[in-house]
């Protein structure tokens, strides 16, 4: 069974993902510990309440920037799930050194600390954002997701395999649109602000996000990005959904915003492989995307195939994300 009395060390931990992650983890596996690894102590002490007689969940203050930690932190670490990152795009415009240390900086030295502790596995995720970029922040993902990639080159003999996952817009999580909307409703806001009424978005779930993780450990050999299939949705529809008797301003793009997200280009389209319920970039580096254990049952997409939320097949309605908000509006 994954992770059967392994030790599995979460970077980031304290973010949505990472509370999610750790909850289903416990519950679906038998860890023998889960570290959850962050900067920030108030956040790490009102998860700790959530886990009060747990003692597979330990907490470990630190920042992937400083190497010395993370070498401390990854003693006896089998597994390891790379999340840390500056992730708001105004943020990352307004402080690119800062974002640089944290993405790519900390990327780096999660790769050297797992490679010199002899970490069996890796998963980094990453984002729609590396895909195509045009912000820092989707440079320094990108940066990060070919430094994972390499990674598995880098790492010699030492048998340490990283793999990277890519999703969109993630329902619920902070800073998200959905939460977004509802806060503003919540404070008597008279109208919700829309970037651009053609807009369109992603849509995938906590609980899926953990789920492509966990399939992405069960099926790498190193160096795959895992896409999973999930539907779009545009913008005007997912604000009547939250909030259908709400009108409507038109406010503009925000800079180094896209008005469609993209998860796998046409450049990345000669090592795109299809399965039934994912996508699959293969490395291009020493011609691993030609390797079977990579591949599996894989079909090679259409050399002019790209992956964006408004050429998606898949569509969310309406009354879908009415029933997810209803089923999910207390956490």
């Amino acid at each position: 069974m994954l992770f059967k009395d392994s030790t599995i060390l979460l970077t980031g931990g304290t973010g949505s993902f990472g509370e999610k992650f750790v909850e289903m983890t416990l519950n679906r596996y038998k860890p023998k510990k889960v570290i959850i690894f962050s900067r920030d102590e108030i956040k790490q002490w009102e998860m700790a309440k959530k886990y009060p007689k747990d003692p597979r969940v330990r907490f470990f203050l630190g920042d992937v920037r400083d190497r010395e930690r993370l070498h401390r932190a990854m003693d006896g670490v089998d597994f390891v799930v790379h999340a840390a990152a500056i992730k708001i795009i105004p943020t990352a415009e307004y402080n690119p050194f800062e974002c640089v240390k944290t993405n790519v900086i900390g990327a780096m030295n999660v790769i050297d600390a797992a490679i010199d502790k002899k970490v069996k596995k890796i998963v980094a995720l990453s984002t729609d954002k590396a895909s195509s970029p045009i912000n820092l922040y989707g440079a320094t993902k990108l940066t990060s997701d070919k430094l994972f990639v390499s990674g598995n080159a880098y790492s010699g003999e030492h048998e340490t395999s990283f793999s990277v996952v890519r999703y969109g817009n993630v329902m619920g999580s902070r800073g998200s649109v959905i939460p977004l909307f509802m806060s503003l409703i919540k404070s008597g806001i008279k109208e919700l602000p829309i970037t651009d009424p053609n807009m369109t978005r992603f849509m995938i779930s906590l609980d899926q996000g953990v789920e492509l993780v966990w399939h992405a450990f069960s099926d790498m050999v190193g160096g795959e990005i895992y896409i999973k299939k999930i539907p779009s949705m545009n913008i005007m529809d997912i604000a009547k959904a939250v909030a259908n008797d709400t009108p409507t301003k038109i406010v503009g793009v925000r800079p180094g915003e896209k008005l469609h997200e993209q998860m796998i280009s046409s450049e990345d389209a000669p090592f795109t492989y299809e399965y039934d319920q994912y996508f699959k970039i293969l490395p291009m580096i020493n011609s691993w995307f030609n390797s079977k254990d990579r591949v599996k049952d894989g079909v090679l997409v259409r050399k002019d195939f790209n992956y964006s939320s408004d050429n998606n097949p898949e569509w969310m309605t309406i009354e879908k994300l009415e029933e997810w908000i209803k089923r999910n509006f207390k956490s």
